[in-house]
């Protein structure tokens, strides 16, 4: 039967009278046949499994589910796997494929046999999710994933995961068979800057402790080490990356990888990094036999950044070990990976590349938080990929949302419905108030502009609506004050669930920013239908005029800016605070002007129109740094960090211009690296001729650039940097700032 017809036959059924149980579980199962017959789920089951399968993780999962179990339950769970003599009559049903699995599953008992282990816990799994809303459905499921290694790499900039929030990362990948957590935070020192150190002993306690718990649900736990910034290409330095390994392996962890991405230098020369790969593979992952096949993230890790002519891809592709995995992120930093992508690396580094999907992550958007669903990447790769991981926000609780799609997505891609699969996740990420996440989530998907470029989908369901509002529609700018009252509403039921504070806790600044759009967004829709209205004489309340909505409107939006500045209000990386960025904002913004307009018109005033403005225009020859968004904080401006290696041309300049004159107090910047500031000319635009203001570095191991004495107090329109060295400058674009009188 055709996947997708099978998947859309389970949804039809799930909105008729006889809700599908299996139609709860995640990821879709491959092949189901359902027998139409539905029953309360037991409530206590006995086991019946041969001795090697009555302990372990599997069968802590069945206990766990239900610690009433006992011996004389009327509902029977038989598992094993292929060769156990309980499920043997089963083994032609058992798909021959790793972690595939067959269930059959009736008003009396359920029968579970895996390939292999990890086959049997996913049925588990199925059969639990089956069960969730207390019902069960008589089928049978054969079931295997397209994807042999999923789930997430903890990648991003910014804070690290809890580990509490680790701890119930891993429990969510076993409900929803991912079975890879790659840890390799960009701020953890012993991943990265401390590399050759061991952890101190409360850290490596903590990563056993998560050792144990990934194992309990099924999940390697790769730990990542990040050698490249300084590694020296000799015996000393290998030995130690292995002794570092060794000491990972005695608190656990059986899975590694290495990465070179963000760096340049000695560290990105491919035939060296391919030498000690196999040095690895060969004197640690062969030696040890228990270890899994070594993961590489490469330098040049996108196309976009490939270079064909120095040959770095194809020099992995025809030294590394075969037995290693090398990532991808696509044609470019952040994308969706399609079929011609992957054709084109697979071909070069000689092996299924392995996906690195930087998506839901938002460090180089941080005033956003992304709620969206997992869509774009090709439902036809699944025979071209040997692995694919999500880099998610450092929002562990609401990166679910997304994670959810991926477990899917990667599962069964045929019969992926990213929109469907997104309103389950909405429900399973909190089931006590789905429908105010899922009103709030609709305006938190969109990345809005960036220096990648990458868009989301959002507020689509609004643009009918704001087109016939902006024409003048009464009707729909009625209906813009009823999804404003819709947000605010979700926004209030949300700030009082205790049911997952941690996703509250993660959604509070932009739950309170969507009580301010709310706001303004009813405010304006009135004053746009006060705007026609001459004589309030007729008016039930004359304090509820125009005038007064005007500057209702304004209070609002200095609101929305002061939230938006506010640090104490903000995550400590967070730089704004963005909601609706796509649709909603753009759309109030202009029924503002417009309802400002036409009054003025009709009564011979002249308020101000200008909803929302930034003073600041940025513009780079740089291609890297073109998109980067100006923020204002007070009297601090600053511009988003791009957080990859730029490459930097000869000549290359960034121009900030101001509207109005500014006067500079201070000014400091970080490329991240040291002894920089000598490669770049910065100037300052003043009464129409550019002055040069001197860069220096406080002392040679202080990669912030700092200014002369000279800045203070000069008053300018324009600065630009420039790249004056001759020669491509690779630096960081960790921070700009200056400060205004």
């Amino acid at each position: 039967m055709n996947k997708k017809i099978l998947a859309l036959g389970l949804m039809l059924m799930a909105g008729t009278g006889s809700y599908a149980q299996v139609s709860l579980v995640n990821p879709v199962p491959q092949e189901v046949e359902a027998r139409g017959e539905i029953f309360d789920a037991p409530a206590q089951w006995k086991i019946n499994a041969g001795k090697e399968r009555l302990s372990g993780y599997i069968y802590d999962a069945l206990m766990t589910a239900a610690p009433e179990a006992v011996k004389k339950a009327d509902f029977k769970i038989t598992i094993g796997v292929r060769g156990d003599s309980k499920v043997n009559k089963y083994k032609k049903q058992i798909p021959a494929k790793s972690e595939g699995y067959f269930m059959k599953v009736t008003d009396k008992e359920a029968v579970i046999a895996g390939n292999d282990e990890k086959g049997l816990y996913y049925g588990v799994q199925t059969l639990l999710g089956m069960m969730k809303e207390g019902r069960l459905e008589a089928c049978t499921i054969t079931d295997w994933p397209d994807v042999p290694f999923r789930g997430t790499v903890e990648g991003f900039y910014g804070t690290p995961w809890s580990h509490e929030a680790r701890k119930s990362q891993l429990e969510f990948y076993g409900r929803n068979k991912m079975n890879v957590y790659i840890y390799g935070p960009k701020d953890d020192p012993w991943h990265r800057d401390k590399w050759r150190e061991p952890y101190p002993e409360a850290e490596a306690g903590r990563i056993a402790e998560l050792v144990e718990v990934a194992k309990k649900n099924g999940v390697n736990f790769y730990w990542a080490i990040h050698p490249g910034v300084d590694i020296k290409w000799n015996d000393e330095d290998r030995d130690k990356l292995i002794a570092k390994f060794e000491v990972m392996y005695q608190l656990g962890v059986r899975s590694f990888a290495v990465f070179f991405d963000d760096i340049w230098g000695e560290g990105t020369k491919a035939d060296k990094q391919a030498a000690l790969l196999n040095y690895i593979d060969d004197n640690f992952v062969k030696a040890k036999k228990d270890v899994a096949p070594l993961i590489l993230c490469p330098t040049e890790y996108n196309k976009g950044w490939a270079n064909e002519e120095k040959g770095y891809l194809r020099t992995l592709g025809k030294n590394l070990n075969k037995g290693i995995e090398v990532m991808w992120t696509g044609n470019s930093v952040v994308a969706c990976i399609d079929k011609p992508t992957m054709e084109w690396i697979n071909e070069r580094i000689q092996r299924k590349g392995y996906i690195w999907l930087n998506f839901p992550v938002n460090d180089f958007v941080r005033d956003h938080i992304l709620m969206g669903p997992a869509y774009g990447n090709g439902l036809d790769i699944a025979g071209d990929v040997s692995g694919f991981v999500s880099n998610p926000m450092e929002y562990a609780e609401t990166s679910k949302i997304s994670l959810y799609g991926i477990a899917d997505y990667c599962w069964n891609m045929e019969a992926y419905d990213y929109q469907s699969n997104w309103e389950k996740s909405i429900k399973d990420i909190l089931p006590s108030n789905p429908k105010a996440l899922r009103t709030f989530a609709l305006y938190n998907k969109d990345l809005g502009p960036n220096g990648h470029g990458f868009r989301r989908e959002e507020g689509d369901e609004l643009k009918d609506m704001a087109e016939a509002a902006l024409s003048g529609d009464q009707y729909a700018i009625a209906m813009i004050n009823v999804t404003c009252n819709e947000l605010e509403v979700a926004c209030d039921i949300l700030l009082n669930d205790n049911t997952n504070p941690q996703l509250i806790h993660e959604l509070r600044p932009w739950i309170i920013q969507g009580k301010n759009i709310s706001a303004y967004g009813r405010t304006v829709a009135l004053m746009r239908m006060m705007a026609e209205i001459k004589d309030y004489s007729s008016a039930t309340s004359p304090f509820i005029n125009f005038e007064n909505l005007y500057k209702q409107a304004r209070s609002l939006q200095k609101q929305m800016f002061d939230l938006e500045n506010n640090k104490a209000m903000r995550h400590p990386y967070q730089i704004g605070t963005k909601v609706g960025t796509k649709v909603l904002m753009p759309t109030l913004n202009k029924l503002f002007a417009q309802a400002t307009e036409k009054f003025n018109a009709k009564n011979g005033t002249n308020y101000d129109t200008t909803a929302e403005y930034n003073p600041y225009k940025l513009t780079s020859t740089v291609t890297q740094l073109a998109l980067l968004p100006v923020k204002i904080n007070g009297d601090v401006v600053e511009i988003t960090p791009a957080l990859e290696v730029i490459n930097w041309q000869d000549g290359g300049e960034l121009l900030l211009e101001s509207e109005t004159p500014v006067t500079f107090q201070g000014m400091d910047f970080n490329f991240g690296v040291n002894e920089v500031a000598k490669h770049f000319r910065l100037e300052l635009f003043v009464n129409g001729a550019w002055k040069e203001v001197g860069l220096l570095h406080y002392n040679a191991n202080d990669p912030v650039i700092h200014t002369g004495n000279e800045l203070g107090g000069m008053t300018a329109t324009k600065l630009r940097i420039t790249n004056k060295s001759g020669a491509e400058q690779k630096v960081y674009f960790k921070n700009f700032r200056f400060i205004r009188r």
